[in-house]
């Protein structure tokens, strides 16, 4: 049995890799797939295949491409989830900020330097036409650091994925004033060189596996009911996001890949761009 580690963030996404673990379609192929849950997020998960502590990652696009071309020795093997990423803009419910406007100059929770939620902020800001240079940051980890930083006013919005933040809308916590979407495919899966080198047929039997899963997982009797109890999500909320995602089971493009690292570039986050062979790895 080959033991490989694997992280991704507890969402509603990645209910397809935990429902493949459950099933044992890993150990049937002789794999013991271990699993990390990561609240933090892109961030974390960056620093975690640096240090070897996981050998695959469920990571946001943009995050990945950033950390490889700034020296993580990972490559992006497969797109994850093809549909974008919907952003919700939040504030604190009881915050006088009412438009998107209103939030120029002021300071954005975010869960650690070089995740989803600060590249975002930059997106989202160039969007808007504000000066890039100006956003100011403050580190919350988690959504629960969030909950405190905007209830006690040490941040003033906070983006993170749309429905997995509605519970807190719903229980007047936050309000979300906008949407941003992700400009690309949300999530891809990286995996270290390391592992490509040494297990690269591995990786292939776990992408053959997750991508059959993914493939029919919009077909599971009742998988909304599940994805619902599963995170504390509304049953029409979470058809709403079944309705909005797609899975894929291909590898990124060039043209994606330059598209995302020329957004990146322009708002600099990165200070040069990788080659699709310095960031891709087919399996």
């Amino acid at each position: 049995m080959k033991t490989i580690k694997i992280a991704g963030v507890p969402e509603h996404f990645n209910l397809p890799w935990h429902l493949a673990i459950e099933n044992g379609d890993f150990e049937k192929q002789n794999i013991d797939l271990q699993w990390t849950h990561v609240p933090e997020g892109t961030g974390k998960m960056c620093q975690m295949l640096r240090d070897g502590e996981t050998d695959i990652a469920v990571i946001l696009t943009e995050g990945i491409i950033k950390d490889i071309v700034a020296g993580n020795p990972s490559k992006i093997v497969q797109v994850y989830v093809e549909s974008p990423l919907i952003w919700g803009i939040h504030v604190a419910a009881k915050s006088d900020y009412k438009t998107l406007a209103d939030l120029e100059n002021k300071k954005v929770a975010i869960s650690r330097l070089g995740s989803g939620s600060q590249l975002m902020a930059y997106v989202n800001a160039n969007n808007q036409n504000w000066a890039t240079d100006d956003l100011q940051f403050e580190i919350i980890n988690t959504i629960d650091g969030a909950v405190e930083a905007l209830t006690n006013q040490t941040a003033d919005y906070f983006m993170w994925e749309r429905f997995m933040t509605k519970p807190l809308v719903d229980k007047g916590i936050f309000r979300r004033i906008a949407d941003c979407p992700t400009p690309w495919p949300c999530f891809v899966i990286a995996v270290r060189e390391e592992i490509l080198k040494n297990d690269r047929e591995i990786i292939s039997k776990i992408l053959a596996i997750i991508n059959q899963t993914t493939e029919e997982f919009k077909d599971i009797p009742s998988i909304d009911k599940t994805l619902a109890s599963n995170y504390d999500q509304k049953i029409e909320d979470i058809q709403d996001w079944l309705a909005l995602t797609t899975w894929s089971q291909k590898q990124i493009t060039n043209e994606m890949l330059n598209k995302v690292q020329n957004q990146l570039f322009q708002l600099k986050i990165i200070d040069k761009k990788g080659t699709f062979e310095g960031i891709v790895k087919t399996v």
